[in-house]
């Protein structure tokens, strides 16, 4: 019999060809996960730490950085959050512009003014995972023509080339997704698990929102003065009382809820260290020993990371117990910035729990030479979030009467100067009229409707102010808006 001495190399080379390309297939598949994991991660990050809905435009932008990342090629992506009372739909788009910077947009658009929208809101009712509509040519340019006039987006030029328009469906909303070609098969499938994520986000969200109207609801309860004609000393202190509750139960309720965010960040981080735990197990029988290695690696990153989401927790607790205590006056070090930051933050989100409807532009320009100043940091909180709360019932207010063209605007802004620092908050809102300007900071005194206001907001800001020796001036004109500065000696 003739002998074959190649035969059983060839056929081993063989074998060993096939698992070397079916670990390298296994490698490329992982290495994808891992950086698929990553996008969800930093999107868990920045959308874990919202505290108020105007918050949804840095994760609108981060999102569309991470699809970038992911090589997933989008013309414009953001979020849209159902307003199914009034048939509507609140977006939060990101995109580049034609001289390559990225912008953002934020707009109230009704459902039937475009095809589009109507597409979505189909797929959702039919309970699909995703809506798709393509359009290209005279249909691509209407829609341009249509959606250009809202502020941002551009009429587009070119029609020539088709756009596929995607919306991946969460509980109150979608994640959108505008590209020049079609998806595939694994971009929608991690446009799904994105969506999955701000599912989950957004309900916890939402409770925050629930509870924080509460609050609202709470404290303008205690407004509500019956006798203030029998002892109008008793009832001057009752009413400034209840302007600190009031305020000490906007700042509390969010952190109260944000205690939340660390210890899920605890759970998942856990729960993933586990399977990877399972991966490393099943990757040192196969003796694939720096795959192990490799997760090895992840799952002590992942323990660093619940560790910090631990002591995360911890500094909010200790934080809610030391916003839970009556101001005392005492004097510390503040990072003013900081504090201006929380506080418009918490402002803007009591408006949106009273008025769901409210939008305003908001600026803020805060000199980083501030830095920290010995303040009662309670005391200062509530001048800053009186004041930012006038603004914005100032130009809400003006919106309501119907001016066209007028877009509400806040703004708020810090300045170092030489031994002392200053703070100011503007609004494009009617202004306040000449003939009561000198009576603003008086006790009582209020130019809102009966029970919309106690009129001791200014006039107890005015008496902390002036408790640090500082002053408080306001400039303003009718028709145009108001501009308070407070300046505080370091």
């Amino acid at each position: 019999m003739e002998d074959h001495p190649h035969k059983p190399t060839a056929n081993l080379t063989t074998l060993l060809e096939a698992e070397v390309n079916r670990l390298r297939d296994e490698l490329a598949r992982k290495s994808r996960e891992i950086e698929v994991e990553k996008a969800l991660e930093k999107i868990r990050v920045k959308a874990l730490d919202m505290r108020n809905s105007s918050e949804l435009s840095e994760t609108s932008t981060l999102l569309f950085q991470q699809l970038k990342d992911l090589k997933i090629e989008a013309i414009r992506s953001g979020l849209g959050i159902f307003d199914d009372e009034n048939n509507a739909i609140e977006l939060w788009i990101t995109s580049v512009s034609n001289e390559g910077k990225l912008f953002f947009i934020l707009d109230y658009i009704n459902i039937d003014i475009h095809p589009v929208f109507e597409n979505i809101m189909a797929a959702r009712r039919e309970k699909k995972p995703f809506s798709l509509t393509v359009m290209e040519g005279r249909e691509l340019a209407g829609y341009y023509r249509t959606m250009s006039t809202y502020g941002g987006i551009p009429a587009r030029r070119e029609t020539s080339s088709a756009e596929y328009y995607y919306s991946f469906f969460f509980s109150a909303g979608t994640i959108n997704v505008v590209t020049a070609t079609a998806m595939t098969r694994e971009e929608t499938g991690i446009m799904l698990r994105m969506a999955n994520v701000f599912g989950l986000i957004f309900t916890r969200f939402l409770d925050l929102k629930r509870s924080e109207e509460q609050a609202v609801l709470i404290s303008e309860e205690k407004r509500i003065l019956e006798d203030t004609l029998e002892n109008l000393k008793a009832t001057q202190n009752q009413l400034i009382q209840s302007e600190k509750m009031a305020s000490l139960g906007e700042m509390t309720a969010g952190i109260a809820h944000e205690i939340q965010n660390p210890l899920n960040f605890v759970n998942n981080f856990s729960e993933v260290s586990n399977e990877l735990m399972d991966d490393m197990h099943a990757a040192i029988l196969e003796g694939a020993y720096a795959e192990a290695r490799e997760i090895a690696e992840v799952i002590k990153q992942n323990l660093e990371k619940v560790r910090f989401h631990g002591n995360r927790a911890d500094a909010i607790v200790k934080s809610m117990l030391q916003h839970s205590r009556s101001s005392s006056g005492r004097r510390e070090l503040t990072d003013i910035n900081a504090l201006c930051e929380e506080y418009f933050r918490l402002a803007y989100h009591g408006m949106r729990a009273r008025d769901k409807t409210f939008n305003v532009e908001m600026k803020t320009d805060l000199d980083p030479q501030v830095g920290k100043a010995n303040v009662a940091a309670q005391d200062i909180g509530r001048v800053v979030l009186n004041l930012l709360n006038n603004a914005f019932y100032a130009v809400s207010d003006r919106k309501k009467r119907g001016q066209e063209g007028y877009q509400p605007f806040v703004s708020l802004s810090t300045r170092k100067l030489e031994g002392s620092f200053r703070i100011i908050v503007e609004d494009n809102g009617p202004g306040i009229p000449e003939k009561v300007i000198d009576k603003i900071f008086q006790p009582f005194f209020t130019t809102r409707p009966a029970g919309q206001g106690t009129g001791l907001g200014l006039s107890l800001s005015f008496d902390i102010v002036k408790a640090h020796a500082g002053k408080i001036d306001v400039v303003t004109r009718e028709g145009e808006g108001t501009a308070f500065q407070i300046d505080i000696p370091c």
